[in-house]
């Protein structure tokens, strides 16, 4: 299904997300000051998500499936996981990515999701 390399890449999004947010958006008492880079912060976090879960599902093409399909696959699989992605796709594409939300809490969940969907992958494809 997916090798080493998918879960480093994803983990790797995950990083960056957290540098932009740690070096870029300026937290002040749980609010982030600067939306542009929530933004990039989401869009990166969310993009590592998806980079995993096309690893898992040996997806090769750079062209992405609609959000519906990834709910889909996942409901047949793993419904706690798929909770995990409904939030990741809601806290990190839809708060950060397109509304710029400055609360530092949404981003926190957010890529604590994001983590638990990696982890989840790098189990699953340990145990192939």
């Amino acid at each position: 299904m997916t090798d080493t390399n998918t879960v480093l890449e994803a983990r790797r999004y995950l990083d960056n997300a957290r540098n932009i947010l740690k070096e870029k958006a300026v937290k002040e008492n749980d609010r982030y000051t600067d939306r542009k880079y929530v933004k990039l912060a989401g869009h990166a976090a969310y993009t590592g998500v998806l980079v995993a879960l096309d690893g898992f599902f040996g997806i090769t093409t750079k062209k992405r499936k609609d959000v519906s399909w990834y709910r889909e696959q996942l409901a047949s699989i793993d419904k706690k996981v798929l909770g995990n992605f409904v939030d990741a796709y809601e806290l990190l594409h839809l708060y950060m990515g397109y509304d710029g939300t400055q609360n530092a809490i949404v981003a926190q969940q957010g890529l604590k999701r994001a983590d638990e969907i990696i982890h989840w992958v790098e189990q699953r494809t340990a145990n192939c």
